[in-house]
């Protein structure tokens, strides 16, 4: 599932307040400042820091 342009554009990264950018299946969110993934549920992201993921 597709997120939407304009959610993209206000969703921030929980931590940092930074910039999010979505993989090429809109399965995750990255913050590649803070090096974490946000799960995307049921095309819900979910942006609780006890969620993310580190990136490798």
């Amino acid at each position: 599932m597709t997120l939407s342009k304009d959610l993209l554009e206000i969703l921030a990264c929980p931590q940092c307040k930074g910039e999010i950018v979505p993989d090429d299946n809109h399965d995750k969110l990255y913050c590649h400042a803070c090096k974490l993934a946000y799960p995307v549920r049921d095309g819900i992201p979910v942006m609780l820091i006890d969620e993310a993921l580190p990136l490798d």
